[in-house]
């Protein structure tokens, strides 16, 4: 029975690996082809018939999750991190990578409950990880692209672009993500949707209080007329300078943060290794009862979630 276990446990990842690989390579442009069947003369049409018969099930199952606020929200968290997979499949690869930390950490837990319901937890938590940590680092790259893209458009406009040409250029001249997220607002408008609705939908997928900044001067600018190259120029400097003026801050405070981190985190690793190398010496903590066991770990967990809570508060410094 335990090698049935260990050889399903194995094939299952091997599929969940298998299957992830096609699933970004089948959707990595995903957007742009069921965009380009309303910009093309149609020859493509069959191609994306075709392509969208391969997922009917998972297509399926999308449209019904992404209907309820809790698959709405995943939705919106894949867009701002830029992976190209459905909310259906990401909840099969979080289902599947409970199921995979569960099993190794029941092996490696002397196969106790509390060891496979560790690794469970650890399975959940792993994907939005990754999720969040995908976010984090494309949101941090577009925000230090943005002055170049205001440079580039202020150069545009002067030239005598429109504001839909300027940034047609953006999204060929600049590297990614910026030139994605702008590619796809140029998309948008070109098969009808107004530009206001485009550049909100641009601040749905990129959450930067800058971004928001240019968005609503240019619809300002849209509405009451006015220079848009000048009033781009000025957002321009003031974004370079909270960027600058933010990385000063990050690399002052990246002390306290580290901190923060590594000694929150550690009770918490020390905890998960004492219970599997040794889950006797931990379970003698039961000794004392159900309720005595209870406040014990809501203390702990209390005292290092309000020291790690007031260390990053200290160390979070508005700009």
């Amino acid at each position: 029975m335990t090698w049935i276990i260990i050889i399903g446990g194995i094939i299952l990842m091997v599929l969940l690996i298998i299957g992830v690989v096609i699933s970004s390579n089948s959707e990595r442009a995903l957007v742009e082809e069921r965009l380009s069947q309303y910009i093309d003369d149609g020859s493509n049409k069959d191609d994306v018939d075709r392509e969208a018969q391969k997922y009917v099930l998972t297509n399926w199952v999308s449209k019904r999750v992404e209907k309820t606020n809790f698959g709405d929200g995943i939705a919106k968290q894949l867009a701002r991190a830029d992976l190209k997979i459905k909310v259906a499949e990401y909840l099969v690869i979080i289902l599947a990578s409970i199921f995979i930390f569960a099993l190794f950490a029941w092996f490696l837990g002397n196969r106790h409950p509390v060891s496979a319901l560790i690794g469970g937890v650890i399975g959940a938590i792993a994907p939005r990880f990754y999720v969040s940590r995908q976010q984090t680092q494309r949101l941090r790259k577009f925000n230090d692209q943005l002055p170049d893209m205001l440079n580039l458009m202020v150069n545009g406009l002067r030239a005598g672009y429109s504001t839909m040409q300027a940034m047609e250029a953006v999204s060929k001249e600049l590297p990614s993500p910026i030139n994605d997220e702008f590619k796809r607002v140029v998309q948008e408008m070109q098969i009808g949707i107004s530009m206001e609705v485009a550049l909100e939908n641009l601040l749905r997928r990129i959450p930067s209080d800058d971004l928001d900044f240019v968005v609503t001067a240019i619809n300002v600018q849209r509405e009451v007329g006015g220079n848009l190259s000048e009033i781009l120029d000025s957002i321009s400097f003031t974004i370079r300078e909270r960027i600058r003026i933010k990385g000063e801050v990050r690399v002052l405070t990246a002390q306290v943060r580290t901190s923060g981190t590594v000694l929150s985190l550690i009770p918490f690793g020390l905890t998960l290794i004492l219970w599997f190398l040794n889950p006797e010496y931990l379970l003698s903590v039961t000794a004392g009862g159900p309720a005595c066991t209870a406040g014990i770990i809501c203390v702990v967990i209390g005292l290092v979630g309000s020291s790690y809570f007031i260390m990053m508060r200290i160390a979070d410094i508005e700009v």
